[in-house]
């Protein structure tokens, strides 16, 4: 069990209400600048300690506060909207840097086939004009779409994943090219100055426009996603980590490394740095969660004979978690008791209690097992990595 904070003190009128009274509804529009962890520490003088029954998560949320992130939504817009998911491309290298990933709430990364890998980013806060290459859905969607209460974004799908897609009951949830949603009036647009990476890899969405759309078809409703907990005190003990490393069969690998200075986790790709075209930023995180989750190959899916492949990623139940938050490693499962719209992800030590994040952004890479992870307690020369990696 994790011992309790004095009870608060703090430094301003401001944060009195934020943290130990609870914000009001009315004060979401008020709260325009407060848009990462750092600027929630500025406000807090030295002496601050949470109080032990200040919580955030993982069931229920102060009012006006982003069960993504834990942090206050930076608009009413924010608040009002849907989690909106996007599916991002990963591969071939040519199609980095990717467009607004560092605008994403929570990204989800796991191996979309033959060691290769995609994303799912969730927008809420932000809302990013130019968010890509889109790519296709997968059977993972589904189970994200459920959890997040979500629209989901993608450029099309294979046809018997299609079908599952139109039968489910979030059909009128789903925002595709294939379903007719176009660039004037949806946001999927082409991208001619990218036409050396493929056509595949020309599509993007304007997440604004994506809201809107769904505001038109009435689908565009504020619910929350339950299962993260949150806290601006990390949880005693939790092992030093400021290096992680995990090789996708050789065809792709992944590192992040944190970095003290500003606190956040920075990525690097196939021995470069990750940047976001968008903003000109490395790929960043608060928090870093690896899951353990089983994969089962679903030939059954498609005609005998046919080289088209799909896994189901098993994100119901539990399985072993890795957490990584301002340089520590805490070790637990994370779990999904049930399947009804809204239940999420929820992470816990091994004794139960629920593992505190950082308030912001998180990345989630699941994993077919934990063992493919390299974890180091310094950080590996960047030299190093890309003389290795050359």
């Amino acid at each position: 069990m994790k011992s309790k904070s004095a009870p608060c003190r703090v430094a301003s009128l401001f944060v009195t209400m934020l943290l130990c009274a609870g914000l009001a509804a009315s004060q979401d529009s008020a709260l325009p600048d407060l848009r990462a962890p750092a600027i929630v520490a500025t406000a807090i003088a030295d002496s601050y300690q949470p109080a032990y029954s200040y919580s955030v998560g993982p069931r229920t949320y102060l009012e006006g506060i982003n069960s993504l992130t834990g942090l206050p939504y930076p608009s009413d817009a924010a608040r009002s909207r849907r989690n909106l998911i996007i599916k991002v491309s990963n591969w071939p290298q040519r199609v980095r840097p990717q467009h607004g990933i560092n605008a994403a709430d929570i990204v989800y990364e796991y191996e979309a086939e033959g060691g290769i890998t995609r994303f799912a980013a969730i927008y809420r806060s932000q809302a990013p004009q130019q968010i890509g290459s889109i790519r296709s859905a997968r059977l993972l969607d589904i189970e994200l779409i459920r959890m997040y209460a979500a629209l989901l974004a993608y450029s099309g799908t294979s046809e018997p994943i299609h079908q599952i897609y139109m039968n489910a009951d979030f059909r009128s949830r789903l925002l595709s090219p294939s379903l007719g949603h176009d660039c004037q009036r949806a946001g999927f647009c082409r991208d001619d100055a990218y036409a050396h990476r493929g056509y595949a890899h020309t599509l993007f969405a304007d997440a604004r426009q994506l809201w809107d759309l769904a505001s038109r078809l009435t689908v565009n409703q504020g619910y929350r996603a339950l299962g993260f907990n949150f806290a601006l005190q990390a949880d005693d003990g939790g092992d030093t980590a400021h290096d992680t490393y995990a090789n996708w069969y050789n065809r792709t690998d992944t590192r992040w490394q944190y970095d003290q200075a500003s606190g956040i986790y920075l990525r690097y790709a196939d021995g470069a740095p990750h940047i976001d075209a968008a903003d000109s930023r490395q790929l960043w995180a608060d928090n870093l969660i690896y899951l353990q989750v089983l994969h089962i190959p679903r030939p059954d899916l498609f005609p005998a004979g046919s080289r088209d492949e799909s896994e189901e990623l098993v994100l119901r139940g539990q399985g072993q978690a890795l957490v990584l938050r301002e340089g520590k490693l805490y070790s637990g499962f994370w779990r999904r008791s049930g399947v009804r719209t809204g239940d999420a992800l929820g992470l816990a030590h091994a004794d139960g209690e629920p593992i505190a994040l950082k308030p912001g952004r998180s990345w989630i890479t699941i994993m077919r097992n934990l063992d493919q992870l390299e974890i180091s307690e310094t950080r590996q020369a960047l030299d190093t990595i890309a003389s290795a990696d050359s």
